[in-house]
């Protein structure tokens, strides 16, 4: 049976059981940098949540004084709330998430921390039996190769869920895990930080998933996977999917008619790329159980190993744009200056935002929606 790291998750005492019910921010949290809805806030049926939530946390092993610590200066984040219940139900087509997902910019970085790491990557394939390329792809997918892995305390953001959220049993019993993970000395509560949804570290483990697959792999007696040092964190995801049937030496698969091996045929989506997966394909998947996410993992891999992009092509968009022409679109409305934040050919919410200013700018209804007659308006 498969193990699933975000079976429910999103691709998550005196001292501050009762935070911010004087409408006070604590000082570090105002100096974290963080933006104010994810500040701690006044919210008096968290606080009240929040007391009664520490007798069942007891009953569970939860000492006064480890509630005390993970409590103290935390609170009620409104837009952790937010975020959980603005979570768009449309997901990217493959092309725009593997223009993402396999950016130039990610395969360079990729390469360059496969290089700084060779020597833990090639250790952690030693135990674990997981290609160390492999690893490394999950690793920037989930956290740009550790530069993104959140600033959010996951005390404060799995209780806000906890008590308002969609999942509430859920995060409680994330909330209990990552209490239990401060109790057992792995980290600090000013450590425990992470993503609005509690996924942690260099490879976003929420904390069940740390309970049942974090390792200490450089022996220092902690499973750290917060620390700069990302050797826990690379080797937890190897511990991960070898529990989760990883067969090494077989391919993740590949794009038909390039090399790929024989394996199950997909096509996520309709007029792309077909792809062979095998065995491995699947064990990617019960990390995010998504074939973007997987093919992602896979094909970035693949680059980071010297590989060369897709062959393939994707048919033009529903606005009857090619990624060529998305891409001409948004150089050619920077350079009128309307700011898309770069040229990739995905077209999101600054991109949508410079179409929307252009087409007011020519006295027309500001949709924010491409065309061919729009790209034409922009000349050469």
């Amino acid at each position: 049976m498969l193990v699933t790291r975000r079976s429910a998750m999103v691709g998550l005492g005196a001292f501050g059981l009762v935070a911010c019910s004087s409408g006070a921010v604590p000082k570090a949290a105002a100096a974290s940098g963080l933006p104010a809805d994810l500040r701690p806030a006044p919210n008096a049926g968290y606080d009240a949540w929040v007391a009664s939530f520490r007798g069942r946390a007891g009953r569970q092993g939860i000492s006064d004084t480890t509630l005390n610590a993970a409590f103290r200066g935390t609170g009620y984040l409104p837009g952790v709330v937010t975020r959980d219940r603005n979570q768009v139900e449309f997901s990217r087509t493959l092309e725009d998430y593997l223009s993402i997902a396999t950016s130039d910019e990610r395969v360079a970085k990729g390469r360059a921390a496969f290089e700084r790491h060779r020597s833990t990557l090639a250790d952690v394939e030693a135990r674990y039996g997981v290609e160390a390329e492999v690893v490394t792809a999950i690793w920037g997918l989930e956290s740009f190769f550790g530069e993104r892995r959140g600033d959010v305390p996951v005390v404060s953001a799995t209780s806000t869920l906890a008590y308002d959220g969609r999942r509430g049993a859920f995060f409680e019993k994330q909330l209990v895990a990552a209490l239990k993970i401060l109790q057992s000395g792995d980290t600090t509560a000013g450590n425990l930080k992470g993503s609005w949804a509690g996924a942690m570290g260099h490879t976003q483990f929420i904390p069940t998933s740390y309970q049942a697959f974090a390792v200490d792999f450089n022996g220092d007696g902690r499973r750290d996977i917060w620390s700069n040092d990302p050797a826990d964190s690379l080797a937890s995801t190897a511990a991960y999917l070898s529990r989760n049937r990883w067969t090494k030496g077989l391919k993740w698969g590949g794009e038909v008619g390039n090399g790929a091996p024989a394996g199950s045929i997909i096509q996520p989506q309709a007029g792309g790329p077909r792809f062979s997966v095998t065995s491995n394909f699947r064990s990617i998947k019960t990390y995010n159980n998504s074939d973007s996410y997987a093919i992602g993992v896979g094909l970035l891999a693949d680059r980071i190993a010297g590989g060369g992009p897709l062959r393939g092509s994707f048919p033009p968009d529903k606005f009857g744009l090619t990624k060529d022409d998305r891409i001409t679109l948004q150089k050619r409305l920077t350079g009128r200056g309307f700011d898309t934040g770069g040229a990739d050919g995905v077209l999101g919410k600054k991109s949508r935002a410079a179409i929307s200013a252009y087409q007011s700018s020519l006295g027309q209804a500001p949709t924010g929606d491409p065309s061919v007659a729009l790209l034409r308006s922009l000349g050469g």
